[in-house]
């Protein structure tokens, strides 16, 4: 076998030990979170309960529904709750591969962009969810008493922390594509009336048909690229002075000889011989 497969072979290893790690640590939380399953999916349900009228609960049309829905949701905050465990594994497999400058980019572009995610899906529970969930009863004719499904609404739940998380990471993003010279932030600057078009097609695209919704996610996308420019032209500021401080290295001095003429330096490091 030859070296270069049993590096391979150590690589596969290696990536295999971390994913167990990130795993087990997984697992260790969902053990501990179980027992409280109910409760914790009674928590991601009371945006949806506060709106409710009195006396109304969710339901559950599958036998097994009310066992399943709750583990996943318990599932779900396991992940979250040991998500700086699993990070800390992807950055000890790929650290040793990376130069001085890529770790100095990597690691705070990791903790960013997981901070950011989680702040998105908080964002989603507290501010979104409560005036969603209120502008839908109100909307709903008199005649109908709303009855949601606990499924549905864990698929509903889902998509959107997905939907925010991914949108608050815009700024990562803008600073990824910076940093690559893919643009720079002039361009962002000019792009910045089609990306409010675009933010406002995804939204009404990912988010439920209420303007609503659509409006909290757009919102925040927009500013949120603003905030990837901002944060792009403090990193590109410092780069931009570091190259216009280094000119060209100075010409090395013409040596002159015995006569008064110049003589390269090539010239003068030829060996002497004796006279």
């Amino acid at each position: 076998m030859s070296a270069q497969q049993e590096t391979f072979i150590a690589h596969l290893i290696e990536l295999r030990d971390r994913l167990i790690r990130a795993l087990i640590a997984v697992a260790v939380v969902f053990v501990c979170l179980m027992p409280w399953a109910g409760d914790i999916y009674d928590l991601l349900a009371r945006p949806m309960m506060n709106t409710l009228p009195e006396g109304t609960n969710m339901i559950a049309t599958g036998v097994v529904t009310p066992f399943f829905v709750p583990v996943k949701v318990t599932m779900m905050v396991s992940f979250v709750l040991a998500l700086p465990w699993v990070l800390y594994q992807a950055w000890a497999f790929i650290a040793p591969g990376l130069y001085a400058h890529e770790k100095r980019m990597a690691l705070p572009l990791v903790l960013g962009s997981s901070l950011l995610f989680l702040i998105g899906m908080a964002f989603c529970y507290f501010f979104v969810f409560g005036m969603v969930f209120k502008f839908i009863a109100e909307f709903a004719p008199k005649s109908i008493v709303p009855a949601p499904d606990i499924e549905q609404y864990l698929s509903f739940v889902m998509s959107m922390f997905l939907a925010f998380g991914i949108t608050f990471e815009v700024p990562v993003a803008v600073i990824l594509l910076v940093k690559a010279g893919i643009v720079d932030v002039a361009k962002l600057r000019e792009m910045r009336p089609y990306v409010i078009v675009a933010a406002f097609v995804i939204a009404a695209i990912v988010t439920p048909p209420d303007v609503v919704s659509q409006f909290m996610l757009a919102v925040p996308m927009c500013l949120l690229y603003e905030l990837g420019i901002v944060l792009a032209k403090m990193i590109t500021r410092p780069a931009a002075r570091a190259e216009a401080g280094q000119g060209p290295a100075p010409a090395p001095a013409a040596l002159q000889g015995p006569d008064g003429a110049p003589q390269s330096l090539e010239a003068d490091d030829r060996p002497r011989g004796k006279s």
